[in-house]
């Protein structure tokens, strides 16, 4: 009897042992799951120290209000030029680096983000364009931006595309197209364009010049269906009084981009002009998108949203 209860109390005693440490490897396990994502960002890139925010950058930027500039919009596009109009969009907030989405509430890990919503609405003919992207780039202008995306629709169908900045450049991208469909790959860190328009509003002084690999903005990868790719490029910046100019030449895409801007802070961006060959085949032939600026106010428009606030639209020219 002695025998058989020793048993069994070694028995209790080992399946006791058995489930302390399963518990603690699945400790570990959930432990290791929660840290990849700030791990990768944290040791994606080799980030620079915190630029320090100026008093009068703090003052525009944290008073509760997003910046909204309208824009006379003429877009190349199959080989003709579009009338339309183009808004942008420039917010703070902050952002969550693991989820890489806007944070609900404040949170230590949260990071402070200049936000830029650009829009554009043309039509082609008989059916419509609306195009959006948007990039979060952090305010201390230390690293790239966390996440870029564009949406576009038209009677054909929409796309969607999505570059998040984690161990390297992830992008998904998904299209009515069959060539195109439904896509995951990585890219090595170089200069986006996409987040250049934020750089500008923050420090045009510390932007990029000279020879460099840059990754073109998601809209003209779709538009012009080229693979989504760092490309040679040559930036130069300029100054005439007080306006300023950030000039992108890519020579294998046959293509410039140009943004001009107020030399003096806030950097307003007052207009760009994009040529590049517009159309497909033998017909392609050089065009230039041009943008230049109508209006530009400072108001909390997501509190905005009644029918008695649609008159405000006329304060952009919209």
């Amino acid at each position: 009897m002695k025998k058989v209860l020793h048993n069994f109390l070694l028995l209790v005693f080992c399946l006791t042992l058995l489930s302390l440490l399963n518990s603690c490897v699945e400790k570990t396990k959930a432990s290791n799951m929660e840290k990849p994502l700030v791990a990768n960002l944290e040791s994606s890139e080799a980030k620079e120290p915190k630029k320090v925010l100026s008093d009068e950058f703090k003052s525009y930027w944290y008073a509760g209000n997003a910046e909204i500039t309208s824009y006379k919009l003429e877009q190349a596009r199959y080989g003709e030029l579009r009338d339309g109009h183009a808004v942008l969009i420039y917010v703070t907030e902050p952002f969550l680096p693991e989820k890489q989405v806007k944070a609900d509430r404040q949170n230590r890990s949260n990071v402070s983000v200049l936000k830029l919503n650009a829009t554009k609405k043309y039509l082609t003919g008989i059916y419509p364009y609306s195009v959006m992207s948007s990039t979060f780039y952090p305010v201390h202008d230390n690293q790239h931006a966390i996440k870029t995306s564009l949406s576009m629709q038209e009677w054909c169908g929409h796309v969607y595309s999505q570059l998040n900045n984690r161990e390297q450049f992830e992008l998904t991208s998904h299209s009515y197209f069959e060539s195109e469909a439904d896509q995951e790959v990585t890219l090595d860190k170089n200069l986006l364009e996409n987040e250049i328009w934020n750089k500008i509003r923050i420090n045009p002084t510390d932007l990029p010049v000279g020879e460099l690999e840059v990754i073109p903005s998601l809209e003209f990868s779709r538009l012009r269906h080229k693979a989504l790719k760092a490309y040679n490029a040559v930036a130069k910046l300029s100054q005439d009084g007080a306006l300023s100019s950030y000039t992108l030449t890519y020579p294998e895409l046959e293509r410039t981009l140009q943004i001009t801007f107020t030399t003096s802070f806030p950097h307003s961006i007052e207009s760009w002009s994009e040529t590049f060959k517009s159309g497909f085949g033998p017909s392609a032939k050089q065009l230039t998108t041009k943008a230049t600026r109508l209006k530009s106010i400072k108001t909390a428009y997501w509190g905005q949203n009644s029918n008695k606030d649609v008159i405000l639209r006329d304060s952009l020219g919209l």
